[in-house]
Parts: structure tokens; C-alpha cells; sequence
């Protein structure tokens, strides 16, 4: 009787056993990685501190049904978009969901969004709010329509504009911030990467880095396709650009432009090395 039921216990626990590494298994066959990785395409501020306070997606056209992912870090997300040039990047979420169709993800933004701009004076620095109605009530939404397959991980790329996104209200002396970002499988693209230096004295003696210059990537039809700008040194780099033939423009207010003379060829999965690209100082 004693063996009986021990027999019969160890047959309970193996059937556990048995189910619930099933049960792990068929959670691990139904789902897939997905990973958000927050890029910048910055404009001419010193910086532009955004704060995210969910992250959500869903699976169909209607507008419910909406969940909120776990972020590699806690809500709320403070990020400084002016960080995130040259290479630079912000994983958002790492995350496994259901397969099956991903629709949109939305990121809603609270109100403790600023920039920081230079002031009259060499060492002023002025702090300006921005505004942001539409990401703070109903989230910035964007659209991936992709679908999950079991076991594949899925990497996007959202490039964040800053020069775009932020918008001077008139007269008033107020900022808005109206987010322009462009969403990008990175398994479907490729990157540009390059530095820009230039006389930085006048003198024709010093030629360094050169920080703060516009670097724009356009398709044949002359359609900006990204744009960014160059870090302290002089470092740039332009993720998520699909494959293609390309012209690059680069600029400065000080400096003359620089046109590619030749087009550019991005490749899926490749960083193409640009190289040093030197600007000549405008004669006035």
C-alpha cells in the first residue's frame, strides 16, 4: 500500500513536470523579440530633454486594445536626444511579445519635456519648456504593421528628428514639440558613418573637427531621406536607410557646402565609412 502510493506520487509529480515544460516550451514556440532602439537626428540646441512615461503597443486597426511593454529601464524614460549622434543609441524596449501581427506602438510623453538653448552671453544658458498636447494625451503613434514570427527577434529603428519636431510659436517666445520620427526595420537597412573638419581658426593653420554641421542624406528624386549632425568630433552617423543609391549634402553657416560627387550605395546590413569630408570656411 505504502509502494502504491508512492508510485503514485511520483507519477503526479512527473506529469507536473511534464506540463509545465510544456507549458514553457509552448510559451517559448508563441513569441518573439522585440527590440526598440531610440536614434537622433538632432537640430542646433544644446539640449532636448524628453521625458516618456509608457510605452504601448497593439495588434489591430482599431484604436483599443492597447499594452504597455516593460522598458529596459523604468517609467519615466528621461532622455537627452542631443546625446544619441555618431553612432549612439537608446534601447527602449527588449521585450518578448505574442507572434502574430504588430501593428503600431505609441510613446506617450508627460510634460516635463525641455531644451536648452545658448543665451546673449557666451556662458548663458536659457531652458525652455516644451509643449507637447498630442504625445501626452493620446501618444505619439507609429506604425509598424510587421509580423511576429516565433523565435525571430525584430529590431526598429526610431530616428527621432529634432530639427523637425521642434517648432517656435510665433512671437510668443514658446516652444512646441510636434515629434517627426521615422520608424525602420534595422535587418531591412543600412548606415552612413563619416567625419567633417574644417579650418577652425581662419588662419589655415588648424584644421579639427567640426561640430554642429548638418549632414543630410537624400534619394535621386532630391527627397531629404534622414538628416543628423556632427558631435564634438566631428563624428556623424545615419541609421536605418534602405537600400539604395543616395547623394549626401553637408553644411554649415560658416562654411561651404559640400555636395557628393558621386552617389552613395547603402547595402542591407552594412555601416558604409564615409570618410572626412573637409569644409572651406566662406570668404565674406
Amino acid at each position: 500500500m505504502i509502494l502504491k502510493k508512492i508510485m503514485t506520487g511520483i507519477i503526479a509529480l512527473s506529469s507536473l513536470f511534464l506540463l509545465l515544460n510544456c507549458s514553457s516550451s509552448t510559451n517559448m514556440d508563441n513569441t518573439a523579440t522585440l527590440r526598440l532602439k531610440l536614434v537622433d537626428a538632432p537640430g542646433d540646441y544644446l539640449s532636448v530633454n524628453v521625458e516618456i512615461i509608457d510605452i504601448q503597443y497593439k495588434n489591430n486597426t482599431e484604436d483599443e486594445g492597447w499594452e504597455s511593454f516593460i522598458p529596459t529601464t523604468d517609467y519615466p524614460i528621461q532622455v537627452n536626444l542631443t546625446d544619441l549622434t555618431a553612432g549612439n543609441s537608446f534601447l527602449l524596449i527588449d521585450e518578448q511579445l505574442p507572434s502574430g501581427n504588430l501593428h503600431q506602438v505609441r510613446l506617450v510623453l508627460s510634460d516635463n519635456n525641455t531644451l536648452e538653448i545658448e543665451g546673449n552671453t557666451p556662458d548663458e544658458i536659457i531652458t525652455e519648456h516644451l509643449s507637447t498636447p498630442s504625445a501626452q494625451q493620446s501618444g505619439l503613434k507609429l506604425t509598424l504593421n510587421q509580423e511576429l514570427e516565433a523565435g525571430f527577434t525584430y529590431s526598429f529603428i526610431l530616428d527621432w528628428d529634432v530639427h523637425q519636431s521642434i517648432v517656435k510659436a510665433g512671437n510668443s517666445g514658446k516652444y512646441n514639440l510636434k515629434p517627426v520620427i521615422r520608424v525602420i526595420a534595422e535587418a531591412a537597412s543600412g548606415s552612413l558613418k563619416g567625419t567633417v573638419t574644417a579650418d577652425i581658426l581662419d588662419d589655415d593653420t588648424e584644421h579639427g573637427p567640426l561640430f554642429n554641421a548638418t549632414v543630410a542624406l537624400y534619394d535621386m528624386d532630391e527627397n531629404l531621406i534622414a538628416q543628423t549632425m556632427t558631435n564634438d568630433e566631428g563624428a556623424y552617423m545615419l541609421f536605418g536607410i534602405l537600400p539604395g543609391e543616395y547623394n549626401l549634402k553637408i553644411s554649415h553657416e560658416l562654411y561651404s557646402e559640400y555636395m557628393s560627387e558621386e552617389t552613395i550605395s547603402i547595402k542591407v546590413g552594412e555601416i558604409l565609412e564615409y570618410g572626412a569630408v573637409e569644409l572651406l570656411r566662406l570668404t565674406l
